[in-house]
């Protein structure tokens, strides 16, 4: 049996940009090349969002670099890539994001311990600019507490 190393992609700006009001596990439809350059950590998660296309979910804007091996039949690198989900949690998001400033973003993605690539998605809500500052402020309380602590 094949021991697979750990791969974990985060999107860092997406918990500082909304406020994340539930969170999931999906899998994704991907190609033999774009399963390579992801176990390779060749992915990107910025400025990525998820939308609803004919009653299915689709990750946009997700950067999966092209295999540096493979041959002409590589992937494209920003193609939109299918989510697998059940069909009731589909249609429960596909309701909730119908409310005004509700979306759908990527958080992690990572290859499980089954060798297959997961991705963690979250409803979400912009933050609005004060509630930016109040995550910096709760933020920089935390490293200096840190500090304190660390000195004794």
């Amino acid at each position: 049996m094949r021991v697979e190393r750990s791969v974990t992609v985060l999107n860092r700006k997406a918990r500082y940009e909304y406020e994340i009001l539930e969170e999931l596990e999906v899998g994704m439809v991907l190609t033999g090349t774009e399963i390579k350059a992801v176990r390779t950590s060749k992915v990107s998660l910025a400025e990525s969002f998820c939308q609803f296309v004919g009653g299915e979910l689709f990750a946009v804007n997700i950067d999966i670099a092209e295999y540096r091996l493979g041959s002409h039949f590589n992937h494209k690198s920003k193609r939109d890539r299918k989510l697998l989900l059940h069909r009731r949690e589909l249609s429960r998001w596909e309701k909730k994001t119908k409310d005004v400033g509700i979306t759908i973003v990527p958080l992690k993605l990572y290859i499980n311990e089954r060798g297959i690539a997961k991705m963690v998605i979250a409803l979400a809500r912009g933050k609005r600019l004060y509630d930016k500052r109040q995550s910096i402020r709760e933020k920089e309380n935390r490293r200096t507490l840190d500090r304190v602590i660390k000195k004794r």
